[in-house]
């Protein structure tokens, strides 16, 4: 094939519940208050076609929050960054002062899981970096 169609899309779970992104103010900050000291869990998933076949791969990593005040909440909505983002946060902007620790890929709970999109692109004969060294 010419061309290959890459894809991927993450969730935050939190008791059992698939966090998406807020429709609103109210709902980001009973998200962001769910999460609040507290660890949730991050999927990611991807996939990688050229039209004959498609690999997918699902990568998951817990994010641990420290506490969190309605007050910071609030500030962090007014920011814009938890607005288009599921769960509520973005741990690659603002919202990284409110993560405590993590366990997995950081590129994954950003949205693209780096190491495990190389690995499928190779499975399809596509380098990632290879041909940018000398030689």
């Amino acid at each position: 094939a010419d061309a290959c169609v890459l894809s991927a899309d993450t969730a935050v779970i939190v008791d059992g519940k698939i966090l998406g992104k807020p429709v609103d103010q109210a709902d980001a900050l009973a998200m962001l208050m769910a999460l609040a000291g507290r660890e949730h869990e991050v999927l990611t998933a991807i996939a990688l076609t050229d039209g004959q076949r498609c690999e997918t791969h699902c990568v998951s990593s817990r994010v641990r929050f420290r506490g969190i005040s309605v007050e910071e909440a609030t500030t962090y909505w007014h920011s814009g960054e938890p607005q288009d983002k599921a769960g509520g946060y973005a741990i690659q902007g603002l919202g990284s002062v409110f993560v405590a620790g993590l366990n997995g890929s950081y590129s994954a709970v950003v949205g693209l899981p780096v190491c495990e999109t190389a690995q499928l692109l190779a499975q399809f004969g596509i380098p990632c970096w290879q041909h940018l060294t000398a030689r």
